[in-house]
């Protein structure tokens, strides 16, 4: 079998869902873990949905030169001229321009003919060619279309210049079969089919992303769109890890080295995606959970440790997980934290590793023993910290009183600037207590908790407090991390961090930007 491009949509299609959006300096985070991953095409945006994202795909486009940068654009002609400025730059350029052909989207969302979807189809693509030969056509919601028209649109689009062409199941509607037949069918009916790219993108809804997806490369086609964590719309999309090991562990039906993905760095892109977003993997998310890698019944055990491949398809180093775990401590000098650092797979400025370092060196004076997970919580964190709006509050210090006969009471010192502030609040426990001293100062606009979730980066009772906040705001998400051994301090700036983003997304909107 030919080799299978990996098409990654987390920076558009994954950035839709609820509560996963990101600003310009998460999204070229996550666009260089998708180059180090090594995936073909990176769709970065959809430039004309807003002067932020048009900045984000432009930025990235002029960013990454290992992979083809798209953007997605209807089939409208300003959608498409938006769509190349954005992505001109790029050292592969893309237009993914896509329009409706099942008959439920074209009469009630598009509101067109047949014939007129046929027209509109010939005319945008011509004009995208215009602009770059790279260009893919999607036909949304393909597998609730009539394949005889859908069969025409593709033909139109072939012969006007497209060279990747999309069939996708955008409302996780169909099986794997169907979508072998669906694509070997589309492929065998078109004159020239040969002269273009067949790509699926297949949603989840029903838990079937993954499946249908290897069914259409069953089925003939060479490009899987997917996305980290299966992050998308509704139930979200195909998983990147999930289809690329499945392909990678079957050698025998889908031949050796199908992708060019560097598997090593799954685990790191999964992490990374997550702490963004403000999220944890499932504990039995495939690849990337807690628990895809441990066996606790005695049977499984026994056999694991008599030949791992009797419960283990695959391997934890395979995805970048490292299992054995070299414990760093408080006399471990900065070049052999780099060192360390760089066999993790993490290659950081100067000032990055000096921040990440002396971050590592206060943690060992708290924590006799840090391991791979804290390390790779710091470096984490620390990108995240680092990025904090400028002019956003800063944890100066706090205290807590609590008992459990009395009401707890806080004091929150931040720091704004060169200003400091200081206020003193009751609470329903310390931690409500702290929040509330800190609303006193900050006097946010009314939000409501959406995620308030603790974790910890390791066993033991010195671990590292791993605080995730999501707070819900005019119809709009806004996420925090904080991390420490104390816990109050971990939620404190983690609180801080949510409500500097609520802050400046206001101030962005009172200044009409």
């Amino acid at each position: 079998m030919s080799r299978i491009k990996i098409f990654d949509t987390t920076l558009r299609d994954g950035e839709q869902s609820p509560g996963c959006s990101m600003n310009l300096k998460e999204k070229i985070e996550v666009a260089k873990c998708l180059e180090r991953l090594k995936v073909d095409v990176i769709e970065a945006g959809f430039a004309i949905s807003s002067p932020g994202d048009f900045e984000s795909v432009s930025t990235i486009a002029s960013t990454v030169k290992d992979c083809t940068i798209a953007s997605l654009a209807r089939a409208t002609a300003k959608d498409i001229d938006c769509a190349w400025d954005a992505v001109k730059h790029a050292a592969d350029p893309r237009i993914h321009l896509f329009i409706a052909t099942s008959p439920l989207h074209m009469e009630y969302k598009l509101r067109m003919s047949p014939d007129q979807v046929l027209q509109r189809t010939e005319e945008m693509v011509k004009r995208a060619k215009g602009y770059v030969s790279n260009i893919e056509f999607s036909a949304e919601d393909a597998t609730r279309s009539d394949v005889d028209f859908l069969c025409r649109v593709v033909d139109i689009a072939i012969r006007c210049g497209a060279t990747v062409i999309n069939l996708p199941d955008t409302v996780g509607y169909t099986t794997p079969d169907e979508m072998r037949q669906l694509i070997a069918t589309v492929m065998e009916r078109v004159p020239g089919s040969d002269k273009a790219e067949f790509s699926v993108h297949c949603h989840n809804d029903l838990g079937m992303a993954v499946a249908n997806s290897l069914g259409g490369v069953m089925g003939g086609a060479r490009q899987i769109e997917c996305t980290i964590n299966g992050l998308g719309e509704r139930a979200g999309n195909t998983s990147l890890e999930e289809v690329v090991m499945a392909m990678r562990t079957r050698p025998d039906i889908f031949g050796e080295e199908t992708t060019r993905i560097d598997t090593t760095q799954i685990a790191r892109a999964s992490r990374t995606v997550y702490s963004i977003i403000g999220q944890t993997a499932p504990l039995n998310k495939p690849i990337v959970g807690r628990n895809a890698f441990l066996h606790e019944s005695g049977i499984h055990q026994h056999g694991v440790l008599a030949n791992k491949k009797t419960y283990e398809i695959l391997t934890p180093e395979a995805v970048g997980i490292r299992t054995a775990n070299l414990v760093l401590g408080k006399h471990s000098g900065r070049h052999a934290f780099a060192d360390h650092l760089q066999s993790m797979g993490y290659e950081l400025t100067d000032e990055e590793l000096t921040r990440v370092f002396e971050e590592f060196k206060a943690l060992c004076d708290k924590k006799k023993d840090v391991s791979d997970r804290d390390i790779e919580a710091l470096v984490t964190h620390s990108t995240t910290v680092a990025e904090q709006e400028v002019g956003g509050y800063h944890l100066d210090w706090f205290a807590v009183q609590t008992t459990n006969f009395t009401t707890a009471t806080s004091t929150v010192s931040l720091k704004k600037g060169e200003e400091r502030f200081e206020a003193v609040s009751l609470g329903d426990g310390p931690i409500d207590a702290a929040f509330q001293a800190i609303d006193n100062i900050v006097k946010p606009i009314p939000h409501t908790f959406d995620v308030f979730r603790i974790d910890s980066t390791s066993e033991g009772k010195d671990t590292l407090g791993d605080v995730r906040i999501k707070l819900q705001a005019e119809g709009r998400t806004f996420s925090g991390h904080g991390l420490s051994t104390d816990i109050f301090e971990a939620s404190i700036v983690a609180y801080i961090q949510a409500l500097n983003r609520l802050g400046a997304w206001v101030e962005k909107q009172n200044s009409g930007e």
